[in-house]
């Protein structure tokens, strides 16, 4: 005969009740640990997907990702002159927010370079890849909205033609995906006054210069667009995506452009560990610091609840003590116990997460290697729990049960 299942059944309300409340708090365990997967997902999502061998980037930054980078639109041709380069990319990247639906609506804008890079990578789930050079979108699905809808940025509509899936920047918000010169229109919208405005005073200080005086003609062209002016850039981008002909050393192409003094050149790899040590390292010790917290209390509570449930069988173990018992057949009902408890728990904690977790507003990873690991902490804690309990079950004499 069991006693750990006979007393389980005799006490089956209270059993269960525990179950659940300690599977609810591992579910919080278990999502700590999905969440900081989920965080270095999102953050090094674009990375992975675009595959690029190097990153080329304004001098002394780390990235479009990291931080503010911008280089001239022309870096991209000078970069293609490498030996070595196959394709030579620009991107930008910059996150807008709006109101849409009376809500407000947070997008990182991605700038691709159209024609080359028509976003045939992403990870569509419907519609296409753009297919024309302006007022197309690609969006994902986080940002709601719908295929072959049309949402206003700046002076233009945009249509979404495509909806990709788990395509989210570090902070959580959903990707739009743009050619490049819709990307910097959207960028460097101002309004129409601001543009007069601007003009005016461009054209009063061409006036008191000497040009001014002299080429009245010449000054005129102050009035018009930036960029009919050769003294004014062009707009910036905030990279350059390098891929590397197949065959060719990696090494040779880093080591020529690292030796421009204006830009900085990193492999993907690199931009990935800036991602997950910078933007994603201190939400990692913060959830690791919670995550410990939740395992000591976890393992207090089960402690408490066996100790309890020891006390509440002291006569019956006396008893059994009484009639000849070994201690080996108490050890094993609170134990059976404590593992019957902490395995129960564990997998409602997995099963309330299935459902639970899609729910939240970011992305909650688990992988079969955290799991793992919970599991055994689970089955440690468990073990350790009960030693509370079965000091107290064999501290007792038998001749309490006639007290």
């Amino acid at each position: 005969m069991n006693l750990a299942r006979r007393d389980i059944q005799h006490n089956i309300g209270r059993f269960v009740l525990t179950t659940v409340g300690l599977g609810l708090l591992l579910m919080v365990t278990m999502g700590m640990g999905g969440i900081y997967r989920g965080l270095v997902q999102e953050a090094t999502s674009l990375v992975d997907k675009m595959d690029a061998d190097f990153w080329v980037v304004q001098k002394n930054t780390r990235g479009p990702f990291a931080e503010i980078s911008r280089v001239p639109v022309n870096l991209e041709d000078r970069v293609l002159t490498v030996p070595g380069v196959m394709t030579s990319n620009a991107f930008v990247s910059h996150t807008i927010q709006r109101e849409h639906r009376g809500k407000p609506l947070r997008i990182t804008v991605q700038g691709l370079a159209w024609p080359q890079d028509k976003g045939s990578w992403l990870p569509l789930v419907s519609g296409r890849s753009l297919a024309q050079a302006h007022y197309e979108m690609i969006a994902d699905e986080s940002l709601k909205l719908h295929l072959g809808e049309k949402i206003k940025f700046g002076k233009d509509v945009y249509t979404v033609v495509g909806l990709t899936r788990a395509m989210t920047s570090p902070a959580g918000d959903g990707m739009a995906f743009f050619t490049l010169q819709d990307s910097q229109a959207i960028q460097f919208d101002i309004p129409a006054e601001a543009v007069r405005l601007e003009r005016s005073a461009r054209y009063a200080r061409a006036q008191k210069m000497d040009v001014g005086r002299t080429s009245p003609q010449t000054i005129k062209r102050a009035l018009g667009s930036s960029s009919q002016i050769p003294a004014l850039a062009m707009p910036s981008v905030s990279a350059v995506v390098v891929k590397v002909k197949p065959g060719f050393n990696p090494d040779y192409v880093q080591s020529v452009i690292s030796k421009w003094p204006d830009v900085s050149v990193y492999s993907s790899q690199t931009q990935r560990q800036f991602l997950v040590g910078g933007i994603v390292a201190r939400s990692r010790r913060q959830l690791g610091l919670f995550r410990i917290l939740l395992i000591i209390v976890s393992a207090i509570i089960m402690s408490l609840i066996l100790y309890t449930l020891t006390i509440d069988k002291l006569h019956d173990i006396a008893m059994l003590k009484l009639i000849g018992a070994r201690n080996s057949v108490i050890l094993n009902l609170i134990m059976q116990q404590a593992l019957l408890l902490g395995v129960l728990g564990y997998a409602v904690a997995y099963i309330i997460g299935q459902w639970v977790f899609p729910l939240f507003p970011r992305r909650v990873v688990l992988v079969p290697i955290d799991l793992w690991v919970l599991g055994l902490i689970v089955v440690a804690v468990s073990i350790i729990s009960s030693m509370l309990g079965i000091y107290k079950a064999l501290t007792i004499e038998p001749n309490e049960v006639l007290a």
